[in-house]
């Protein structure tokens, strides 16, 4: 499954490679692979496992959960939320550029790239890594999130003083998962236009996470997207 599974960064490839033999990952490569010869499908296969690369296992600080991927020509990289420079912010992520900006006063960028944040230990997880070009939530409930749920499990267990925001109800319910005696969570209502309004503006989720990134001696994020 060359094409559909490239190299994941070695220290997630150690944690997952149970996840990797298990029958659901096998059903939802041939799935793959028999939807990219009937579909575009998306983001490229390069790009699936971005969040991972981007952001090794022992440097996740702060994990945003997303649902799948945007399904536009050229909008999806593998970041949730994310796109590349030179396509258009999608309404959700020009709603997080606003809040950032009533938050801690940055300027909202002219592009939407999030790498920064993932470089600087920001997990950017969607719940399905892949879609039908066009067809929102078409790869749901194909074996991603029997994938995604491991990987927000092992950050759990493993690890200490994650922060975790979680925007909407598709979001919240992965509360669940996560040991709320050593992480923290965030919750709001989804930054979507239809939503945005009724709490996600004013949540001051970015300010709030540095608060508790300094706590605990961790180094701040940088929310200015240059």
């Amino acid at each position: 499954m060359s094409k559909i599974n490239p190299q994941i960064e070695d220290s997630w490839k150690e944690l997952l490679k149970e996840e990797f033999k298990q029958p659901y990952f096998a059903q939802l490569k041939n799935f793959l692979l028999e939807e990219k010869k009937k579909h575009i499908i998306y983001p490229p296969g390069s790009k699936m496992f971005a969040a991972f690369n981007h952001t090794p296992f022992d440097t996740v600080k702060l994990v945003i959960l997303g649902q799948d991927p945007y399904h536009g020509p050229g909008q999806a990289h593998g970041l949730c939320f994310s796109v590349p420079k030179g396509i258009q912010k999608p309404p959700s992520l020009q709603n997080i550029f606003k809040e950032i900006k009533d938050d801690l006063g940055h300027n909202i960028p002219d592009h939407g790239n999030l790498e920064q944040w993932a470089n600087q230990g920001v997990l950017l997880l969607n719940a399905t890594l892949s879609v039908r070009a066009h067809q929102a939530g078409s790869h749901q409930k194909r074996g991603w999130e029997n994938f995604t749920d491991a990987v927000i499990k092992h950050l759990s267990d493993r690890k200490e003083h994650l922060i975790f925001l979680l925007w909407g109800s598709y979001a919240i319910a992965k509360k669940e998962l996560i040991d709320q005696s050593k992480h923290h969570i965030l919750t709001s209502v989804h930054p979507s236009p239809l939503s945005a309004n009724r709490g996600f503006f004013g949540c001051r989720h970015f300010s709030k996470a540095n608060e508790i990134l300094s706590r605990y001696g961790k180094d701040k994020i940088d929310w200015k997207i240059i």
